[in-house]
């Protein structure tokens, strides 16, 4: 019996021939990942344990990016645990405020993960490497701690489905609105504890940006975690990046799927979750009449310098709608640099936008974007659950860059191709 990607990542890190689905393993870890919230909870877990010292500093990253820069007190006596952590075991891969980012932009920009790599993060959407052809999945912070102290990891082998891409997307769709269909059609637990797998032709339109946010949201779906083949897209984002050695792996051709879909690209439309879950997706064209309060283009899901170019693209020579809040958070302290020198930046600005600190701050609720009873905020962020970005009153609706910048253009959910665009 063949094996999948995901399979056969997980069989070599657990120094076996062959895995299948439902198999219990122990695997040995590429990368440990812990931010601000989850990393305080794996730190006291290892003091349980009088743990010592960590398997190795230099596979540990530990990244303050949900509450930073610091919201409050707790959040402060968070980072401070995390930062005096990071001292005393003399962790490579510790970035603060001033070289941080939001960790799931961070680490493939710093070349901490690539293909074949096994991957864990004590937040969920850690699923997002698979993008580049690695086996990652988010755990819990005692998991985080376990992997910590040892450098290894128990795993149920998970199952597949496949999805096959076929055709050019149109102007405005985008890896976002490709994610968004697919959970709209497979719902928030079509894919649970499964390995989401793209193929096929469609894929060589879609750009790495496109593929982290795809791979992003693979736990919106239940996702165990999702993954893409290793193509000269990917090859030459590791080369930029990277010194690491990477392993392709690629699929049997008998391997085994639990479900296959077959998606024309070239036949998808902007798409919408409207609250409150990332499945209950409509298209632009039946969205309606939806008056919103703001704007937030950002995230670990969509704060890439292409989501950031398409945003501007929409906005240039515009303004924002009177009363709108528009928030641009670029993903990272390089991302925004970049921005800064392609001119990004001023174009949001001069059209009436802020413009913000990497920081997962509004995705989750925290900061920086607080939504108040009533109010409706579009944001390119993975989440739409009641009280999400705020009040529980509060509405979101996830959508792409382009659909975003044109919303806070026009102050309700709008087509790019509305502005002329």
């Amino acid at each position: 019996m063949g094996m999948t990607m995901t399979q056969k990542i997980l069989a070599a890190h657990a120094g076996l021939d062959c895995v299948v689905a439902g198999q219990l393993i122990e695997a040995d870890l590429d990368l440990v990942l812990g931010n601000d919230v989850t990393t305080p909870v794996a730190i006291h877990e290892m003091d349980k344990m009088t743990i010592t010292s960590v398997y190795d500093k230099d596979k540990i990253a530990l990244v303050p990016d949900h509450f930073t820069p610091n919201k409050d007190i707790k959040s402060a006596e968070h980072c401070k645990c995390v930062r005096e952590f990071a001292k005393k075991h003399d962790i490579t891969n510790y970035f603060e405020i001033g070289e941080m980012g939001i960790e799931h932009a961070l680490l493939p920009e710093k070349g901490l993960v690539v293909a074949g790599d096994v991957v864990i993060g004590a937040d969920s959407h850690t699923c997002t490497y698979g993008a580049l052809g690695a086996f990652s999945t988010g755990v819990g912070s005692t998991d985080m701690a376990a992997g910590m102290a040892t450098g290894k990891a128990w795993f149920k082998v998970p199952s597949a489905i496949k999805f096959t891409l076929t055709g050019k997307p149109a102007k405005w769709v985008s890896g976002k609105d490709i994610i968004l269909h697919i959970i709209g059609m497979i719902g928030v637990d079509g894919a649970l504890y499964k390995s989401m797998e793209f193929v096929g032709d469609g894929i060589q339109y879609l750009s790495m940006d496109d593929r982290f946010a795809m791979t992003n949201m693979a736990i919106e779906a239940g996702g165990k975690n999702g993954i893409f083949p290793v193509d000269d897209a990917a090859i030459a984002y590791m080369k930029e990046h990277s010194t690491k050695t990477y392993t392709i792996y690629e699929a049997d051709e008998d391997a085994v799927y639990d479900e296959e879909y077959t998606i024309d690209l070239s036949t998808l439309r902007p798409t919408v979750a409207f609250p409150h879950l990332p499945e209950n997706t409509r298209t632009i064209d039946e969205v309606g009449e939806v008056v919103i309060d703001q704007v937030v283009i950002g995230s670990c899901t969509n704060g890439r310098i292409d989501d950031l170019r398409i945003a501007a693209k929409v906005m240039e020579g515009k303004k924002v709608a009177p009363g709108m809040r528009a928030i641009i958070f670029p993903a990272t302290q390089a991302i925004y640099l970049q921005a800064i020198e392609e001119g990004l930046i001023t174009t949001f600005i001069k059209a009436g936008a802020v413009v913000s600190t990497p920081t997962c701050g509004p995705c989750l609720g925290g900061h920086m974007g607080i939504l108040a009873k009533g109010e409706r905020a579009v944001a390119t962020t993975n989440r739409n659950f009641v009280g999400r970005m705020g009040h529980p009153e509060s509405e979101v609706y996830l959508a792409s860059p382009a659909v975003a910048a044109a919303s806070a253009i026009t102050g309700k959910i709008s087509d790019p191709e509305e502005l002329g665009m």
